[in-house]
């Protein structure tokens, strides 16, 4: 009988800061309760934000591998393709220094 794999457990970061909240809990007061869906909401908003960065540094690779395409790609193409290559990551570490100030 071949030997089996132990399962690799399923581990995960936390924050020092983040905080546990029970879910089963009803909160204390309303504006506990609005506390919590808007520390939810930042949450979630800078999760977006990070998504975002991601996907314009993979558009300006995609955007330079056009650029240097050559004849296989139109010449109107392949020049919005090379501005587009320079401009999005300076957009992306525009956002990412955004989203580092409301942390």
């Amino acid at each position: 009988m071949p030997k089996r794999q132990p399962a690799k457990p399923d581990l995960r970061l936390v924050s020092a800061e983040a905080e546990i909240y029970d879910m089963m809990r009803t909160p204390v007061t309303t504006a506990d309760r609005v506390k919590r869906l808007q520390m939810e909401a930042r949450a979630l908003a800078v999760e977006q934000v990070e998504a975002l960065e991601k996907l314009l540094l993979q558009s300006a690779a995609m955007a330079k591998e056009i650029a240097e395409g050559g004849d296989a790609y139109p010449v109107g193409a392949r020049e919005l393709a090379g501005r587009l290559a320079s401009d999005l990551p300076s957009k992306a570490e525009t956002l990412k220094a955004i989203a580092s100030r409301s942390l």
